[in-house]
Parts: structure tokens; sequence; C-alpha cells
């Protein structure tokens, strides 16, 4: 594996360091995806947080690294059309969700470096105390909340015939948190209901895990970070009914009209997924650009309506030649 590594790293540092690299991004936008932003490395380097998650030190190294070889702009000078390009490729910075640590810990970093940034809110989490059963679930089994909340919390599940597996006790960290990583990538296939009955048997936190409409309007006042929607609940908007998708399409995109100054005219699709129907109703609901999570470089041509991200997790954010790796990968038709 680590050789592997070396060879991607290697690659991609060549890749933006050729003249073969810089004609094939001439011009070209990249778009990165990005969730949370911990107050420390240590906790973004285990398997379960690693893809969701990066480190202020990671993410700082990041940051820097960006500047060297791009023009950090912000969102829409990449997607809107005649827009005058520079001899260096793009790129722009898009956060998922709308996690409180974007405020405390993302944010000042950006201001550090004048990095522009675009959050995509789940508009139902803003505000509230409302929980993503991802965080809420898997920490709790990872034991940040004690024992007694996740012996609580393996029983139940047992009792409804989901036995976390026995490598969860493992006494070697990574492996356990890999464990803990594949056992909530199968829940995902829970119905939401379920998923919310589950959150609702973890203990609460003393800070709500999503940001409240004082921190957005505080951050979109500094000019550095503009919002879109999310989703309100976070639903995977493929799997509801026509009327259903139209609310939950609705009911985001009048949030953001009450919550914030200058909403973007973008649409972010929870997980990613979409269909002919969801680019539809998106449509009809007057967003001309939405965000999937398909890899690739935009260069103004493609569905404007999937436009395609790289993802960032601690991983790459640590070592950002994986990601001109992948880049490199993106720009191959």
């Amino acid at each position: 594996m680590a050789i592997k590594q070396l060879i991607k790293r290697t690659s991609g540092w060549l890749y933006l360091n050729s003249s073969v690299g810089r004609n094939q991004l001439h011009g070209a936008g990249v778009i990165l995806m990005l969730h949370r932003v911990l107050s420390n490395d240590r906790a973004a380097d285990l398997p379960h947080r690693n893809e969701l998650c990066v480190g202020p030190k990671a993410f700082e190294h990041l940051l820097v690294w960006l500047r060297k070889h791009f023009d950090c702009v912000p969102l829409m000078e990449i997607l809107q059309p005649n827009a005058l390009r520079t001899e260096r490729p793009q790129v722009a910075l898009t956060f998922d969700d709308g996690w409180r640590d974007n405020a405390a810990n993302a944010f000042p970093l950006l201001q550090k470096h004048q990095v522009p940034a675009s959050i995509f809110l789940s508009t139902d989490f803003i505000g509230s105390r409302q929980r993503f059963w991802w965080e809420s679930i898997g920490e709790t089994l990872w034991g940040s909340h004690g024992e007694k909340p996740r012996m609580h919390l393996i029983e139940y599940l047992q009792s409804i015939h989901h036995p976390v597996p026995v490598l969860l006790d493992d006494i070697d960290v990574d492996r356990r948190s890999l464990t803990l990583l594949h056992y909530l990538q199968g829940l995902k296939a829970l119905d939401p209901m379920m998923l919310e009955r589950l959150t609702d048997e973890c203990p609460q936190e003393s800070q709500p895990q999503a940001l409240d409409w004082h921190q957005v309007r505080s951050m979109e006042s500094s000019g550095l970070v503009r919002f879109g929607p999310h989703g309100a609940s976070h639903a995977i908007l493929t799997g509801l009914d026509d009327v259903h998708l139209g609310e939950e399409i609705s009911r985001s995109r009048d949030a953001l009209l009450n919550g914030c100054n200058r909403p973007l005219p973008v649409y972010c699709y929870p997980n990613g997924d979409n269909d002919e129907r969801v680019r539809e109703q998106i449509a009809n609901h007057d967003y001309p650009f939405a965000l999937g999570t398909g890899s690739g470089i935009y260069r103004g041509t493609g569905d404007p309506l999937n436009l395609p991200r790289f993802g960032v997790s601690q991983r790459t954010a640590r070592n950002p030649e994986l990601l001109s790796w992948r880049i490199y990968r993106g720009t191959r038709p």
C-alpha cells in the first residue's frame, strides 16, 4: 500500500509540474468537496472519520498547497459562463451539510489564507439540535460518550437484528475504526425513520452538530463564504416521490432565502444521488446548477445539473499530491 501511495503522490507531483499537466488544466475549474474540519488531526486520522473529516493542520496544509498551484476562487467564478480564465487552473472549495465546526475550525483558516468557500446547508439542521445519524451512531459506538451509552446502543441494535461485529471490540484502534466504518456504511440502506430512531437512542451532545443562522450570516458578511441548499432533511432525493421531492427542494430553498442575503443559485444533492427526475425538479425550482459527487474537472461543458467534484479526505489533505493524481485521472476521457 505504501508503494502505491508513493507512486500516486509522485505521479501527481509530476503532473502538476509538467507542461502536459499545465496544458490539460489550462482554463479548467476544479471543485473540491469537504464536510468537516475537526479540532485536532489525530481524531480525523481514524478510518471512520477520514472520509468526512480533516484536521486543522491538514486543512491548512491543503490551503497553502492549493494557493501555490491554483487560483482559489468563489464557486460562481468557475460556473459563470464566459468567465475569464487565468493561466493557472482555478479551484473552488465546497463544504456539505453545514457542520458547526465549519465556523469554529474551517472559517478562521479560510480567513487567514483568504480562500473563499461555499457551504451547502441541510437546512432543517441549521439552528436546531437535530442530529446527523452517522455522527451520533458512529461516535456512540466508538465510545466517545462513554461505555454505558455505547452498550445501550449495541443492545438496541441487537434487538432489531443489526448486531455490531465482534471486531468493534478489537484492541487495535485502526482495525476497530475500519470495522466501524464498514458497519456504518451498511446502515445507509436502512429506512430514514429507522436511522432517526437509532439516533434517538444516542446521547445528546453539549453543542448542536450544525451551524446556527447567526453563524451563517456572520460568515456570509465576511464576503468570503456563500451558502446554498443541500436538501432540507438530508433525505436522498432519488428515494422520494414527486410530492415529497418538491417539498424537500422548496423547503431548503425558502430557508436559504430567509436566512441569507445572497444564497447561491446552486443545489447540492445529499449523498450526490440524482437522476433525470430529480434534475428536472431542480431545474423547475430555478436552479441552473447542481453539484454531484462524480469526479472530473469543469470546462463549462457537460450537465450543469450534475457537476463533478473531487472529495477531500484527511489522507488527501495531508498529501495533496494524491489529489493532483486524482485530478489527472479526472482529465482523461
